[in-house]
């Protein structure tokens, strides 16, 4: 049963004369890891507000179809509850950081939900740890860097437990470095648990062989949905301005001159190997 399913949605924000999204049809299954991506402005942040119940809670607007998350219907389901399911991650982590220690950042959460003390120590101490922060406890937010910050704020959602994690452009403000130990903590929570990991995201040179699908947007709709071998090959990603991994590109390229490798590389690895099964 999927743990996320969209009908038939459209959105169209209160005051603007053409909807968001439109004709949405999405269905993810519980543990997959999926990457969504698109040019700018085609409705991928709109899509992960849909599925924290911030639409149509928050945002207003006019929104048709169904959105069932985890059993529930989005509509009829209040955020505090949806809080507790899907745990969700900004681009700017300063916007969801506002507490005087990173300790009090994660247990805030907690808190709110009315858990025992012990309980929410225990949480605290086992979210700091799985995302590596656990030195940084006594620290302020805003002392730390921009990727110690995400951290934070992943730890702040991993620690609520949610079956859900939705990251809206987690690394657009950090640099190659730290956005790399992002991803490679998304990687890492993946293994050490079953949360869904639903990532929009731009660089995908470095997440595209952990992802089991991929989802590309444009101008509101779903135009590709599928395995990232199978999608990225496809000549309207790059043409919409999709950064194409450039090892996929080498392939696509490779392809023309008719040199067949056994598969469709998406690392520097894989295609160290594959090249070597046909040489």
């Amino acid at each position: 049963m999927p743990i996320i399913e969209m009908r038939n949605v459209t959105f169209k924000y209160q005051g603007s004369r053409n909807p968001a999204i439109r004709n949405i049809n999405l269905s993810i299954n519980p543990g997959e890891y999926v990457v969504i991506t698109g040019p700018s402005g085609c409705g991928k942040t709109t899509l992960c507000r849909c599925i924290n119940g911030l639409i149509p809670h928050f945002y207003a607007g006019e929104l048709t179809g169904e959105i069932i998350v985890d059993g529930l219907s989005v509509k009829e389901t209040q955020t505090n509850i949806l809080a507790q399911r899907v745990g969700m991650v900004f681009q700017d982590p300063e916007s969801q950081l506002f507490l005087l220690t990173v300790e009090r950042e994660v247990a805030f959460g907690l808190e709110n939900l009315g858990l025992p003390r012990e309980e929410i120590i225990s949480r605290v101490e086992e979210a700091l740890e799985l995302v590596g922060i656990s030195h940084l406890r006594d620290r302020a937010p805003y002392e730390l860097s921009g990727g110690e910050q995400q951290k934070v704020a992943i730890a702040a959602c991993i620690a609520m437990r949610p079956k859900i994690l939705v990251l809206d452009e987690p690394t657009a403000n950090l640099d190659p470095e730290s956005a790399i130990k992002i991803l490679d903590l998304l990687l890492k929570l993946r293994r050490k648990t079953d949360v869904t990991i639903v990532l929009v995201e731009h660089r995908l040179e470095a997440i595209t062989s952990a992802a089991d699908r991929i989802i590309v947007m444009d101008k509101g709709q779903i135009i590709l949905d599928g395995n990232p071998r199978e999608v990225l090959i496809k000549p309207i990603v790059e043409a919409i301005g999709v950064g194409v991994p450039k090892v996929v590109r080498l392939y696509c390229e490779l392809m023309k001159s008719n040199l067949r490798l056994p598969f469709t590389p998406l690392s520097p690895s894989e295609f160290r190997k594959a090249l070597m099964e046909v040489i």
